[in-house]
């Protein structure tokens, strides 16, 4: 007997299934708030050079002091951020002790004494007009001027814990089991956020945050593991994609929590406190019993499945299973070719599996590595980053359903490919929009990011497809780490836009043009049945695949795929 069977006498869609789901979904709503915390509680408010301390202590008003202080930026109207001058320039008050621009622009004298005055850094910190958040760890640690590339080096090092937590979780995951680590990770992403939250320093905030990430990929990986371990094979596709709008919703979620608690640290830690909840209902949550079969845990498996025939209300047919599920010999078969001793150098071993694995290492890291890049730095659009964050996440929706259907008329390649490419060409157009353009701006940063949202989805089922059985959770492995070295370099690369302003924009658009360019050499996968062997891939690479597949079989390759997708996904 199957383990599929042994899931239908108990009941595989009952009240267990939907009520499993629902709150294994609920933490899902807060993987987002977590990974583009950044745009808020390290927005970058406007901020100057404080004055002389002769200065703060006088009775002029802070325009004044400003005036006397900090030089304008003429080219941003504005006034310098990182520089102050070396004494008060005087000259620059009117008789009635306020100032006249007429006064710098028609006398010679004084404009020679600015244009010959000395300049100094911040000798005495900043002062910051908080406007849009009453604080955030750039005013809390002044991390400008000199240190304003900390701010994207916190990103990176929180991506860096997402990738080490997936290497980590993922191989503690099968020899401990999905319920103890899915346990571990609610609790560790509860007390990282909270301890985040009342860092000392940024270097403590980094640290807790780098947990946080580990903390994230432990529960994503072990909540997508247990949802489609405890549901049949027929609903895993749209269980599936239902999961994946719930992070769509987590992006929507996180703006309004974001409007309505301006402190970082309140913010910090409201999006951590969920987590506390999910740990105390997660004890409810029931092991997966394919892995306790799997790891010879039997007697616990027939408890687990009989519980699941008492609330789904088929008290008499739990009843009737017994510990033959040991001998549950054809779903072991089933599992034993993902289990067998292969490694990431299988995924290298012929041509064919050097060409796949290749091209989706370009395809997973620049569809990474551009996304992030588009969603980590909102206040470059110069539109309220609250409402850019509501657009940002409502795109991916329409942008999903649109690749989903091309992806069944189309195929997977010539949707991957296109996804990539427009996203690409959308960015390299937004370079070329004078700044003052706002609307347009938004407008093609909006469609950008909805491509890449496109191309993540495509990504995930083109990956399945294309690697065979033996290898697929290796394979899966491999790229989702591309993926997460994309995220970790993205932020770094606007650091290249103190130099030259318009280079992050030409590199994040050039890369999924590139990688979109390379995917062509992937072989098509519509209507293809799944390969289960290596050599099943060669095959296919020496002949053209049938186009007119039984649907039956297309339909047991899609939700086969969607099985190990949501598996390695973290």
């Amino acid at each position: 007997m199957a383990f599929g069977d042994l899931l239908e006498q108990v009941g595989s869609t009952g009240r267990f299934q939907v009520l499993h789901v629902t709150l294994l979904c609920m933490p899902i709503l807060m993987m987002a708030s977590h990974n583009l915390l950044q745009n808020f509680v390290a927005s970058v408010p406007p901020h100057h050079c404080s004055a002389h301390r002769n200065l703060s202590l006088s009775r002029l008003s802070p325009e004044q002091v400003l005036m006397l202080t900090v030089p304008q930026d003429i080219k941003n109207s504005r006034p310098e951020r990182c520089q102050r001058y070396a004494a008060p320039q005087w000259q620059l008050l009117a008789e009635n002790g306020t100032y006249s621009p007429k006064v710098e622009r028609d006398s010679s004298d004084d404009t020679d004494d600015l244009l010959d005055a000395e300049l100094q850094g911040c000798k005495d910190g900043w002062e910051y007009s908080m406007t849009e958040m009453s604080s955030t760890i750039i005013s809390e640690w002044d991390l400008v001027c000199d240190l304003r590339s900390l701010k994207q080096m916190g990103q990176t090092i929180y991506m860096g814990g997402v990738l080490v937590g997936a290497v980590i979780f993922g191989g503690l995951s099968d020899r401990f089991g999905r319920r103890f680590l899915l346990l571990f990770s609610n609790l560790l992403m509860a007390v990282g956020g909270t301890c985040a939250a009342f860092s000392t320093s940024f270097s403590v905030f980094c640290l807790f945050r780098f947990i946080t990430g580990m903390a994230l990929s432990g529960l994503g990986l072990n909540s997508f593991s247990l949802i489609v371990e405890w549901i049949p094979t027929r609903v895993r596709t749209v269980v599936g994609t239902g999961t994946g709008y719930c992070y769509t919703m987590g992006q929507l979620i996180l703006a309004v929590v974001a409007y309505f608690i301006r402190d970082w640290r309140w913010l910090t830690l409201a999006v951590s406190v969920p987590f506390y909840i999910t740990f105390l209902y997660s004890w409810w949550f029931l092991e997966s019993a394919r892995w306790l079969v799997l790891n010879r845990k039997s007697e616990q498996a027939v408890k687990n499945l009989k519980t699941v025939a008492r609330i789904n209300g088929r008290r008499e047919e739990g009843d009737r299973i017994n510990l033959e599920v040991r001998n549950c010999d054809s779903m072991k078969k089933e599992m034993s070719c993902s289990q067998g001793s292969y490694s990431v150098v299988d995924l290298l071993r012929t041509p064919t599996m050097r060409n796949i694995t290749i091209c989706l290492s370009a395809v997973w890291f620049s569809t990474s590595f551009a996304y992030y890049g588009l969603s980590m730095d909102l206040q470059k659009f110069g539109v309220d980053i609250y409402l850019i964050q509501v657009i940002f996440g409502a795109v991916d929706i329409p942008a999903k359903v649109v690749v989903t259907v091309s992806m069944s008329i189309f195929g997977r390649r010539p949707s991957q490919c296109a996804a990539l490419i427009l996203s690409g060409v959308t960015v390299l157009i937004n370079i070329l929009v004078p700044y003052e353009k706002q609307t347009v701006r938004t407008t093609l940063a909006v469609l950008g990011k909805g491509c890449l949202a496109a191309s993540f989805n495509c990504c995930y089922l083109y990956s399945g497809e294309l690697y065979p059985t033996i290898v697929r959770q290796n394979g899966m492995g491999w790229v989702s780490m591309m993926a997460r070295v994309g995220a970790m370099v993205a932020p770094m690369v606007l650091l290249l836009g103190e130099a030259v302003p318009w280079l992050p924009g030409f590199i994040y658009g050039i890369a999924p043009i590139l990688s979109g360019v390379v995917a062509i050499y992937l072989p098509e996968t519509l209507g293809a049945p799944l390969p289960d062997t290596i050599q099943d891939v060669d095959e296919r690479s020496c002949k053209k695949t049938s186009p007119n597949a039984s649907p039956k079989k297309e339909e047991l390759a899609m939700n086969d795929t969607n099985n190990t997708l949501f598996k390695e996904a973290a």
